[in-house]
């Protein structure tokens, strides 16, 4: 099986902006993504502010607010240590292509570095992979703190961030080129 590596779906904020919890609206899109990448042998939901349902494993985080940083790591000390990366996923992000979580894990496995994350027009963005050698170092802020080796990832098209309704897609699945 040689390595294994878990994703973090973040799903713990509050929403605030966006006016009702997305994570429930959002999340199903983004798991489907998420289980579609063949990289990924796990996968864990860290919840907070807002129950959410999902068939997923999940775990809340009581220290949510403090940031996303704070959230992820309520996600890394709940995986076993047969777990040796993690791509970090954000729930609001439904354009997520599953093959832009395979690259970016590719490019770990491929010896890249430590901290891998997929950029778009080059500018860093998700998925980001965390080797286990770097997760005691992830402040609250969260994984945006850490320098990562960028993979360009521009010809699957950016997973989006949706904080107000207006933000939504209008129709999930994946758009080709206009």
């Amino acid at each position: 099986m040689g390595t294994m590596v878990a994703a973090i779906v973040l799903a713990a904020g509050a929403s605030s902006r966006f006016g009702s919890a997305k994570q429930q609206l959002l999340l199903p899109v983004v798991l489907e993504r998420v289980r579609a990448a063949a990289a990924v042998d796990e996968l864990l939901v860290v919840l907070g502010a807002n129950d959410v349902e999902t068939d997923a494993q999940t775990v809340h985080c009581p220290e949510w607010e403090r940031g996303p940083g704070a959230s992820l790591r309520c996600g890394l000390n709940e995986l076993g240590p047969e777990v040796e990366a993690v791509a970090v996923v954000l729930a609001d992000g439904p354009g997520l292509a599953s093959a832009a979580i395979d690259r970016v894990v590719a490019a770990w496995r491929a010896g890249t570095g430590d901290v891998v994350a997929a950029s778009y027009g080059g500018n860093r963005g998700h998925p980001i992979v965390l080797a286990r050698a770097v997760w005691a170092d992830v402040p609250d802020e969260g994984a945006r703190a850490l320098a990562p080796a960028l993979v360009p990832c521009d010809d699957l098209g950016a997973p989006g961030d949706v904080d107000t309704p207006d933000d939504l897609p209008g129709r999930v699945a994946e758009t080709g080129a206009e």
